[in-house]
């Protein structure tokens, strides 16, 4: 007997694809908030709808409905912005929302704070900026991430393409987002169909990721697809195939975890989309749609196994994917500074703490990439490290670029710790409704106490990955830190170490639910020794497991033969 489907499947079923009652939720003047129904369906547009848990208690002793606004996310495929998108994204963020952009880590930008009245306006003036939120969030293939700077050769920008192809052709056809949005007309006698994704999408969020070795800076093998793009004698041949990464997990839950995605074979460009659109019908066919903690890709592949997986996915193909090329990471973080590429441009990549573009200070970053888009005759590439790439710039317009970044503290890069200019936080509190700790807002005070611990050693220029995240669901990927705290409660995390310094192996428990001082103790006798005995080159990951610290993993591992 088949499990009963899930709440969030009916409300799919008879949603009229994604409509629910979502356009007369934003006419009702006397609440701030819509359904929770509506809410649900209101993802796939590319919006959740929160309220600001810092205002939770005083607001309920007012007998006053929670302080409701809405996140709002676009659809950015590969995280190219142009400089009038930009000067667009900025004044929304600051006429509509709560004043600060947010370049999140999937390669794309969140507003924050935008009431309920003013979210329809908000999401047409995107549209007439030539972008689209739709399908940024929900049960569908959501914001297609690549490495970011395709600088080196012109398969790097032929690879690179095809973040955009496969976010066109793998995205939702409704037209309800443009009848809710846009005021569009609806349509009349005409039966609508998603051709793809069926009337009630998939079981859950499916993510695909585009890396070029050897730089694993979208951490490939964290995505449901991942695609590893092989580039010999500068010529793309095409891209290996990994099925099944993700992040998220459910504390006190086993049958919840981490997982990276497993290499299954190779194709050459010309067989790509088709093969990406398979493997997302095989997961709309066979995933979970019972439990939505078991519903991701990862558990598809782990309940039917790999092996089976592959064979269904070639049956629907037609075609035996080729055998697996060889391939090399040896990091997954951004690369400061300028950098030159094949073209004769100039690529400069800034470091925006935890993605957050505010005016706090003498810290004027908002401001300033806003005076640089409105001079910048080139385009913006957002990274999945939270970071900001000013991208195609030609040598004369350099020294303009730099006076600008220097004007507004942009420049902070330079003087950064190793540990600071690798880390990457989640939103969290106050308005994530999953948060269960601190994560952004924590990510300064934890690194000014670290980085004290780390200077003591003498380690203050060594390259480390910290990653934080308010809850156990993984946003920040915190499963490939080699240190990562994952929110357990106020002032309480997970303590987790040695994943590796390139994406390809997960970090493990060291300590639970610990509070800062214990962590802090925790780790300084570890800095101490790898400061005494690593060997040289040796990432503070891989001095852990080499060392014993922690014990070799058993996750799930790319195969030692596809690694060159």
């Amino acid at each position: 007997m088949s499990s009963p489907l899930s709440e969030f499947e009916r409300i799919k079923a008879e949603s009229r694809f994604l409509r629910g009652t979502i356009a007369e939720g934003l006419r009702d003047p006397v609440t701030g908030a819509i359904s929770d129904d509506d809410g649900k369906l209101l993802k796939f547009h590319g919006s959740y709808q929160q309220d600001d848990r810092d205002l939770r208690d005083e607001r309920r002793r007012q007998k006053l409905e929670p302080a409701y606004s809405f996140m709002l996310r676009a659809r950015l495929p590969g995280g190219v912005v142009t400089p009038s998108q930009w000067l667009v994204f900025d004044r929304l963020a600051r006429e509509h929302a709560n004043g600060t952009l947010r370049i999140t880590t999937r390669q794309t930008f969140q507003w924050h704070g935008i009431i309920k009245r003013k979210l329809k306006p908000t999401i047409a003036a995107i549209h007439d900026a030539l972008a689209s939120t739709i399908a940024a969030c929900g049960d569908v293939v959501r914001n297609v991430v690549s490495t970011p700077n395709p600088v080196e050769t012109g398969a790097h920008a032929a690879a690179f393409a095809w973040a955009a192809r496969l976010s066109d052709g793998l995205a939702p056809t409704t037209r309800a987002y443009h009848e809710i949005w846009l005021d569009g007309e609806a349509l009349v006698g005409e039966p609508e169909h998603e051709p793809l994704y069926g009337a009630t999408y998939l079981p859950r969020k499916f993510k695909i990721g585009l890396a070029i070795p050897p730089l694993n800076d979208v951490d490939v093998f964290a995505q449901d697809l991942g695609l590893i793009a092989i580039i010999e004698q500068g010529e793309l041949r095409g891209f290996n195939v990994a099925v099944g990464g993700g992040m998220g997990a459910t504390h006190g839950d086993p049958t919840t975890y981490p997982r990276l995605a497993t290499v299954i074979g190779f194709v050459p460009p010309e067989r790509l989309f088709v093969t990406a659109e398979a493997i997302v019908a095989v997961q709309r066919d066979w995933g979970n749609r019972s439990e939505r903690k078991h519903a991701r890709l990862k558990y598809t592949l782990d309940h039917r196994g790999v092996d089976a997986f592959k064979a269904e996915l070639e049956a629907r193909l037609g075609f035996a994917l080729e055998d697996e090329r060889a391939f090399r990471f040896d990091h997954n973080g951004d690369r400061y500074g300028w950098i030159e590429g094949h073209d004769g441009r100039w690529h400069l990549t800034l470091q925006i703490e935890s993605g957050r573009l505010a005016d706090v200070g003498e810290r004027r970053w908002l401001t300033g990439l806003r005076e640089l888009a409105k001079v910048h005759q080139g385009d913006f590439r957002l990274t999945c490290n939270q970071n900001v790439i000013v991208a195609n710039v030609r040598d004369e317009d350099r020294a303009r670029i730099d006076e600008i970044v220097r004007t507004h503290g942009l420049d902070g890069y330079r003087q950064h710790s190793g540990i600071r200019r690798h880390a990457v936080a989640c939103v969290a509190l106050p308005t994530c409704g999953l948060a269960m700790a601190e994560a952004e807002r924590y990510l300064p005070h934890l690194l000014d106490k670290v980085e004290v611990l780390l200077g003591e050693h003498g380690l203050s220029d060594a390259p480390v990955l910290l990653r934080i995240s308010g809850c156990p669901n993984g946003c920040s990927r915190p499963y490939l830190g080699e240190i990562a705290l994952v929110g357990r409660g106020p002032g309480r995390y997970d303590l987790r170490l040695a994943a590796d310094f390139s994406g390809q192996r997960l970090n493990q428990v060291y300590r639970e639910n610990v509070d800062e001082d214990t962590l802090l103790d925790a780790l300084e006798p570890l800095f101490t020794r790898y400061a005494r005995e690593r060997g040289q080159g040796e990432h503070f990951g891989d001095f852990l497991l080499r060392t014993g610290v922690v014990a070799p993993v058993s996750s799930r591992r790319i195969p030692a033969e596809v690694i060159a």
